[in-house]
């Protein structure tokens, strides 16, 4: 097998030291130099023992191709170049060969490449193992379930473009033969306040861009989405939606393959997006103040077509819904009281049901796939399990999710201290060698800080959150100083010695984490601890029909409104619990507890993830982020642990079979105790015996220069040995070669010598051959001659017997032949002679004008050849088919006549098919066609988009049903948001333009207050201009009944739909009036404002108003009124 980089060992062919417990001399600097020495030639990988040190490339780098994962297969772990590999494959064999269940724990900062880590390892592990059907099903699986969990728990950071917001602990199970069986995974503490917000320059979680991008047109039509993500709140707020190294559409195709692998049903995978795009439309609703008769403050829903389509996607009763999100019921002993929200309280009701969905449907996601991935049958197991877990974070604003990830990483950092040291000390004591104790630092302090019962800050937080009354995060802060201003680890401002740090705000409080300090608000600390969700939501999430909302909600069940469900509560009142959940604080810390009670009982294995740089760029390493990071993991205080009794460490046997040429009685083999050979190889290096020191199984050299000066004298001795191998190699090959040219010449001599012998005999055979031949062919010649005289004797006879024959025959046939002509001569005879006596009785009789009926009897088979052909190629019955059968020349006018019938008479059924809406729709785009082709720039656009009318639902909307009782326009025509320009000063606002059958209405959509209406007729003419803009002047007839709401004057207004606006104002005009209204289409028009004319002019380039978007600039100056562009 080829060993990587030329097949040499590590110690050789390495840039910089390969293990950092080889350094030489011992300093932070020369750690960091080493790295950065490394990572400028590729090299990212670097040994602390058996720790990996990974520092991020920021690029894809050939080393982790099936080739490579071949290379380091059943590889001893320094046998070759460190790599993740390496470890994997050590920890594979550990678990498979000597029964030791694994784990390989991966940290480091967010963007350090932890995620990626974990990918190679699954890939390592998969490549490895067992084939077959059963197997490779399994590996798919576990594969698989990385994409499907990245999309829904990973999200673009400010630091990381994949960023994990979860963290994942997943347990691989193997069989007896180290092939895998299943797997389960543990996710802890999901970020999902993203959900509802994010920092600027980041984004919420994969899973909703990728739907919008790679979802079919037709499927995010049933989701009721629309695949711009600028349309929703929850993702347009942070400034960031595209990502250049992010292809979304591919990303969910691979997301839906993943899901289909892992065994999700097709109707799973729909309720799944159904809650995503449920929480996406969530997001958009909007929230009215409303003001309560008893003073209390309320609040309606601005936009509820939204709620509809939520509704609907949820299976649940509008009303409901609608009811959740704007009242909370308050149960007080045995009394409900419903009160109102306010936009406030609303707002926060539905960020915490989107953030409550999306949660829970995560956990149920892992479920799903644990149930698919876990082992079927019962048998031994052997377990592998791989740790990726959010990196320590310290950000501008740490909140309560920052000190609930660094917690977690404090307990992470105390076991890596812990087991390292205590592995080093088992070995130095199984091998009978004196253990140096080094000091370092224990973050045990600042766990208990955290964690220690009644007086830990998650107790105190957990207490805060059980007190009665209003209890506020001020509160959990006083506390917190109260408790723990003695510890040295805990800070606050309000303390005496920190009163004069003005880095330390008043709401904050700051810890001495093992990776340095960090400042958190406590802001939202309460809160986000109670994790709470309204009951109200939970009972109208548990009552919707989705199939998946009752499990994620189960806590609704016995507070559901189904009769069925208050009878069971009635029945069996110990079935209603008022008992209050755990809070998220106690949850983390039981899960973190489990887990490291998990990690304690396998075989540790670490992979220590470096991010170079906070640019996220290839080829570049910041010196002072590399330093802290180097700092906080403790990385420097490992390596002395590893150093502090003897840097380096051997079996007798494999450092004997590497130095055993240092030594001539250990050279070239060595046949007796490989400890004295050992010993002869030291003695002869003249290595001081306090250098080194003898275990029970092992040699320890104490100081890295000692192994430098052995592989140097060990360079040499090769080089030598070499040269002398060369030497003897060269002379052997001479040798053979001469030996096998002596041996060719005996064998050329025998091969000639027999072959001239046998040469020879064969001439002497052959003229005695020819000799017989030559014999043989006289006699065999005589008896031929005598048969052919004989033969010759007997064919003349027969010859002349033949002939004769002949001539009689020929003789007989003649005879024959002239009887025949004679028979045929009188018949020819016979017939010529009665058809010139019919000739003679039937001449008269004959008719000679055949000629004329031939031609007509041709031209009606020609013309009947012409119809039979178009009466078998008609074309289809669709209006748009332009196909017709070719006919000839002749029939060329008829054939166009009879295309043009047909095509009237499919158009006449095609039309006989629509409805009267249907037929009303195509009058309107006719209308539109007629008015516009060819003469507005923008009418082209409007041609495929279906003229919708009602763009705003306002025809369930209460007030309008107000208004529209009071003014009787119960036939809505057109209904959406219109920029109108002021006809005094050219100022826009925003109006509400509602055009029905009988009336022009503008409403201010805010209040929903009617401002103008005019009667429909009273439009007499509609002016627009041919370019870009989207802008009409409406000309009204002056009032002559004095009519309050109509306006003295013209409008002008601007709408992304003014092409549908125009036509359906148009067609209404024509119906009430029998006469449609002028459409003038010119750069310029006169309009009536008042009692003033005044000029509209029209500059080319002026673009559609279009709200948050720089629009058209409008100038009224005295008589003239200018639009253009700004």
């Amino acid at each position: 097998m080829a060993l990587h980089l030329g097949a040499q060992y590590i110690l050789e062919h390495n840039v910089g030291i390969s293990d950092a417990v080889l350094l030489h001399p011992l300093t932070e600097e020369a750690f960091i130099e080493n790295i950065k020495k490394r990572f400028s030639h590729e090299q990212i990988y670097t040994y602390i023992g058996t720790v990996v040190v990974s520092v991020n490339p920021y690029k894809k780098l050939p080393l982790y191709t099936p080739e490579v994962i071949e290379e380091y297969r059943s590889r001893n772990i320094y046998e070759l170049p460190p790599h993740i590999y390496a470890i994997s494959d050590e920890a594979y064999r550990s678990m498979r060969d000597r029964n030791l269940d694994q784990c390989i724990i991966i940290s480091g900062e967010s963007g350090a490449g932890k995620t990626e880590a974990s990918k190679v390892i699954m890939q390592y592990v998969a490549q490895v193992s067992g084939k077959g059907r059963e197997i490779d099903r399994v590996k798919e699986q576990l594969l698989q379930s990385n994409p499907v969990l990245e999309a829904f728990g990973n999200a673009k950071t400010l630091r990381n473009d994949n960023s994990s917001r979860f963290g994942k602990y997943m347990d691989i199970e193997f069989d007896f033969k180290g092939d895998p069986i299943g797997g389960v995974i543990t996710n802890y503490l999901l970020e999902k306040s993203r959900v509802a917000s994010q920092i600027p320059g980041e984004r919420n979680f994969h899973i909703f861009y990728q739907l919008l991008a790679g979802a079919d047109p037709t499927f995010l039509e049933t989701l009721k989405l629309s695949p711009k993500p600028e349309n929703y709140g929850f993702l347009n707020r942070s400034g960031c939606i595209k990502v250049d190294a992010i292809d979304d559409a591919k990303d969910f195709n691979m997301v839906k393959t993943g899901m289909e692998v892992i065994g999700f049903y097709r109707t799973e995978i729909t309720e799944v997006f159904q809650l995503v795009a449920s929480v996406l439309k969530l997001g958009n609703v909007e929230f009215s103040h409303r003001s309560n008769a008893d003073g209390t403050d309320g609040c309606d829903i601005s936009n509820t077509g939204e709620i509809a389509e939520v509704a609907q996607l949820l299976g649940c009763l509008e009303q409901n819904l609608t009811n959740a999100l704007t009242q909370r019921t308050v149960e007080v002993k045995r009394d409900k009281v419903k009160t109102d929200f306010s936009v406030a309280g609303a707002v926060y009701a539905r960020d915490a049901l989107c953030k409550a969905i999306y949660s829970r449907l995560f956990s149920w996601l892992v479920q799903r796939i644990n149930d698919s991935i876990k082992v079927k049958t019962e048998q031994t197991r052997k377990v592998m399990g791989v740790l990726d877990i959010y990196g320590f974070e310290v950000f501008q604003t740490n909140r309560y999710e920052q000190f609930i990830i660094n917690y977690c990483n404090e307990k992470l950092q105390q076991i890596f201290i812990e087991l390292t040291l205590k592995e080093e000390q088992e070995e130095y004591i199984r091998e009978g060698i004196e253990w140096i104790h080094v000091d370092y630092f224990n973050n045990a302090v600042i766990c208990d800080l955290i964690e220690k019962n009644n007086v830990g800050i998650l107790a105190l937080l957990d207490e805060q959150c059980l007190l009665p009354g209003n209890v506020t995060d001020k509160t959990f802060l006083e506390k917190l100083n109260q408790t723990c201003k003695d510890h040295p680890h805990f800070e606050s401002r309000t303390l005496k010695k920190n009163q004069s740090d003005r880095t330390l705000p008043h709401d904050a409080f700051r810890l001495k984490h093992y990776a340095g300090n960090v400042t958190y608000k406590v802001d939202g600390f309460i809160d986000k601890n109670n994790d709470l969700l309204y009951r109200d939501l939970s009972q109208a999430m548990y009552a919707c029909r989705h199939n998946l909302m009752k499990k994620l909600f189960p806590e609704g069940y016995h507070k559901a409104l189904d009769t069925q469900c208050l009878v069971n509560s009635l029945r069996n009142p110990s079935q209603k619990s008022l008992k209050r959940p755990p809070t998220a604080g106690s949850q983390f810390k039981a899960s973190v507890q489990e887990l490291m009670k998990n990690l304690l009982s396998k075989n540790p294995n670490y992979i220590r993830c470096i991010k170079p740089n906070d640019d996220k760029q290839s080829g570049t390493l910041d010196l002072e982020i590399v330093k802290h990071q180097v700092r906080y993991l403790g990385l420097m205080e490992n390596i002395r642990v590893k150093r502090a009794g003897y840097a380096y460490r051997q079996i007798y046997a494999q450092f004997l079979y590497r130095y055993k040429m240092l030594a001539d009685e250990t050279w070239p083999s060595w046949h007796g105790d490989v400890v004295e050979g050992v010993k002869l190889i030291l003695a002869n290096q003249k290595i001081q015996q306090d250098e080194i020191a003898f275990g029970k199984s092992k040699l320890f050299i104490r100081n890295p220069k000692t192994l430098f000066d052995l592989e140097e004298t060990r360079r040499e001795r090769m080089h030598f040995l070499a040269t002398l191998i060369q030497k003897v190699w060269k002379g052997h090959v001479k040798r053979e070669h001469f030996l096998l040219m002596k041996r060719s010449q005996v064998v050329i001599s025998s091969r000639f010598r027999g072959f001239y012998g046998q040469k020879q005999y064969k001439k002497k055979k052959a003229a005695t051959l020819l000799l017989q031949c030559c014999t043989r062919r006289w006699k065999a010649r005589k008896v031929l001659a005598e048969l052919k005289h004989e033969k010759r004797c007997q064919l003349a006879a027969t010859d002349i017997q033949k002939h004769y024959r002949g001539w009689q025959a020929r003789k007989l046939l003649a005879e024959l032949k002239h009887a025949k002509r004679m028979e045929w001569a009188a018949r020819v005879i016979h017939k010529y002679y009665l058809g010139w006596k019919v000739r003679k009785n039937y001449k008269p009789k004959f008719r000679r004008i055949a000629g004329p009926k031939v031609a007509r009897f041709m031209v009606v088979a020609l013309k009947r050849k012409f119809l039979l052909n178009v009466r078998d190629k008609l074309p289809s019955l669709s209006p748009v088919d332009n196909k017709w059968p070719s006919s000839p020349k002749m029939y060329k006018s008829a054939s166009d006549q009879l295309q043009v019938m047909h095509h009237k008479w499919r158009c006449r059924k095609y039309r006989r098919k629509l409805s009267e809406a249907q037929k009303y729709t195509l009058r309107e785009k006719a209308t539109a066609s007629d008015i516009f082709k060819d003469k507005k720039v923008i009418y082209p656009e409007s041609v495929p988009r279906p003229f919708k009318g009602d763009y705003l639902n306002i025809r369930g909307d209460m007030k309008w049903k107000k208004i529209h009782s009071l003014t009787n326009d119960i036939n809505l025509v057109f209904a959406d948001l219109v920029h109108k320009v002021n006809r005094a000063n050219g100022k826009i606002v925003q109006q509400l333009l509602v055009v029905s059958s009988q009336a022009f209405l503008v409403i201010d959509h805010r209040t929903m207050t009617l401002k103008y209406r005019i009667p429909i007729e009273f439009i007499e003419k509609i002016s627009l201009s041919p370019f870009q803009d989207k802008l009409a002047v409406f000309h009204m007839k002056k009032p002559e009944n004095g009519d309050r709401f109509a306006k003295k004057g013209d409008f002008i207004i601007g709408n992304e739909h003014i092409i549908e606006i125009v036509t359906k104002s148009s067609l209404c005009v024509k119906n009430k009036t029998n006469t449609m209204p002028e459409i003038s289409i010119s750069p310029q028009c006169s309009g009536q404002f008042g009692s003033s004319a005044v000029q509209v002019s029209f500059q080319q380039g002026a673009k559609g108003l279009e709200p948050g978007i720089p629009g058209v600039k409008v100038t009224r100056k005295k008589h003239l009124m200018l639009i253009s562009e700004p």
